[in-house]
């Protein structure tokens, strides 16, 4: 099983008291360039990155814009897309920056599950921090949807070998994509696509109109080819998958990634179940508004199966075929658990999935107070789940009272990334770099290559000038 590098984009809903979503691009850049601590490095090499580049081999000439984000430019003054975005990479590795009125935190890259969920609940406390530091009077939510029909997402990205095609890469994920919602989905209130429903387990749900397409504003899919390898393209696919919720719960966000990883593992394998959907984004709807638990799905030719079964013959052909680590080993077990937890001790479910503890609280607080599910009051309760300040928030609270476990991951040593590297440059050579990206440092003009299967040694982190840390790097690069 080889290393997976993975990430985690999580794009987060900002409010400010008292004003509109008009000004809300200017107050998500005011927040992020707000956060200008010394030992950061201001700016983001694009020079490889084109979002119209299509896995399946051409390029779009463009990309659709959301109409509901489209009003709020009528009039406005343009400025550039760099001055807006205002990048900060910050000593960690990781990239902060205003994603079209959305404060965004990426993290380090990993090759471990465990590490990412650590990396992404930091990432909560770096965008409460610029709130603070900005002076703006800003509330901050870890969720994907503002309840009046607007989804702003959590992406994740893994690295996969180019020689995967579109179709088997598609083929192998698709399946895990449409069902882990059952164990990573938020939850939500009511719906904003078709008829109403009480709660699903899904925000994302709702925004999925195809199966696969390279959108991720408009006409969402559920599996994105996008081409940006964020690495070599001639060696690099990046699998850049937009169809997660953002999660409160550590558990969740390590199970999220680490499904798709044993899917991706399985690819490598040759040996991915081969499941056919009848119709991929109406059984993710139809899934995520199953609260009978049977998740029925429709395959072609008129057959059917169901969640537990799909999920269950990626752990039956992981554990046949593969020679598990101890992610994949704990992936399956915690998956299994849960899955078995759901049909028979709700209360042990809950407490370990996001959409479960909301849909607990929810329900005391509908029966306590005799409201119907659609009153906003609990629309309202939702919203304040995934507020990030500890002193207001509600899941803070719910793990303070038990109502949600404690996570305690497995120990392991990490094996350091790419995003090990980018952290120390930042912290040890910033005044001589001149720009910082995903696939490598530019110190100069000399770009330095950060392959995304490289694990780096701890020394990188002595080394005491600039030339040797440059040719560590290139010696590094030449041996593999």
């Amino acid at each position: 099983m080889r290393p997976i590098l993975a990430g985690i984009d999580c794009e987060y809903g900002i409010l400010v008291q008292g004003k509109g979503a008009e000004e809300q691009i200017e107050y998500s850049q005011t927040l992020v360039e707000s956060f200008s601590n010394e030992g950061l490095f201001v700016g983001w090499d694009y020079r490889f990155e084109n979002p119209r580049n299509d896995l399946r081999g051409f390029e779009l000439k463009n990309l659709a814009v959301d109409p509901n984000d489209a009003k709020f430019d009528v009039g406005r003054q343009q400025r550039s897309s760099i001055e807006i975005r205002a990048d900060r990479v910050l000593p960690n590795g990781a990239r902060f920056y205003n994603d079209h009125g959305h404060p965004e935190y990426a993290t380090p890259e990993s090759f471990s599950i465990f590490e990412l969920a650590q990396s992404d609940q930091l990432g909560e406390s770096i965008v409460r921090q610029a709130g603070q530091f900005s002076g703006l009077e800003a509330t901050l939510y870890k969720n994907n949807t503002d309840y009046h029909g607007a989804s702003y997402g959590t992406h994740e990205s893994y690295s996969v070998p180019r020689r995967h095609s579109f179709e088997s890469i598609c083929a192998a994920v698709m399946p895990m994509l449409v069902v882990r919602q059952i164990l990573t989905g938020a939850g939500k209130v009511g719906s904003e696509e078709g008829e109403w429903c009480d709660f699903q387990l899904s925000q994302r749900a709702d925004f999925f109109v195809e199966t696969a397409n390279a959108e991720t504003l408009w006409r969402r899919p559920i599996f994105n080819t996008r081409d940006e390898p964020h690495a070599d393209p001639a060696k690099w696919i990046r699998l850049h998958v937009i169809s997660g919720d953002a999660n409160m719960n550590p558990t969740c966000t390590a199970l999220k990634v680490g499904l798709v990883k044993l899917a991706l593992w399985l690819l490598d394998a040759g040996e991915a179940p081969n499941w056919h959907f009848a119709n991929p984004v109406q059984t993710f709807k139809s899934l995520s508004r199953d609260l009978s638990f049977d998740f029925r799905i429709e395959l072609t030719k008129g057959n059917w199966t169901t969640a537990y079964e799909v999920f269950e013959s990626y752990f039956a052909a992981a554990e046949s075929i593969l020679k598990l680590n101890s992610e994949a080993q704990w992936v399956i077990e915690t998956s299994r658990r849960l899955l078995h937890d759901l049909q028979s001790d709700w209360d042990s479910f809950r407490t370990n999935v996001d959409w479960g503890t909301k849909l607990h609280l929810l329900n005391q607080i509908r029966e306590e107070e005799a409201l119907t599910w659609r009153d906003p009051v609990l629309q309202a309760y939702d919203l304040e789940y995934s507020n990030i300040d500890p002193e207001s928030g509600l899941f803070p609270a719910l793990l303070e009272m038990g109502e949600v476990a404690n996570v305690n991951f497995p120990p392991e040593e990490v094996p350091r990334s790419r995003a090990f590297v980018r952290g120390i440059a930042i912290q040890k050579f910033g005044t001589d770099l001149t720009n910082v990206g995903w696939r490598g440092l530019t110190f100069g003009q000399e770009f330095v290559e950060l392959p995304p299967d490289v694990a780096y040694p701890d020394s990188i982190a002595d080394i005491p000038d600039v030339g040797t840390f440059i040719n560590t790097l290139k010696e590094i690069n030449a041996s593999i």
